[in-house]
């Protein structure tokens, strides 16, 4: 299956840092300036325009995730486990 490596995503910061451990399955992650960091991926999130819908705006940013050193398995067996842990309903 392929994933995208980079996608917009409608999240604050903090949700996203506080559920990036479960996503990764990986406790020691390093934050250098806007990445994090785990054995063998990075993750870059750069805030983007908000998405205004009437009075609401919702915080959004832009993911883009790296892989350096981990095999092909390795990178779709992540990828399984961080987008389902970051999906939300709808379609």
């Amino acid at each position: 299956m392929k994933f995208p490596l980079s996608y917009d995503a409608t999240i604050t910061r903090g949700d996203f840092v506080r559920l990036l451990p479960q996503a990764t399955g990986c406790e020691e992650i390093q934050e250098l300036d806007d990445r994090f960091c785990g054995r063998g991926w990075s993750v870059r999130l750069t805030p983007i325009s908000p998405l205004v819908i009437g009075m609401v705006r919702l915080e959004r940013h832009r993911v883009e995730i790296e892989f350096d050193e981990l095999s092909p398995e390795g990178q779709e067996s992540f990828m399984r486990r961080f987008t389902l842990h970051y999906q939300r309903g709808g379609g």
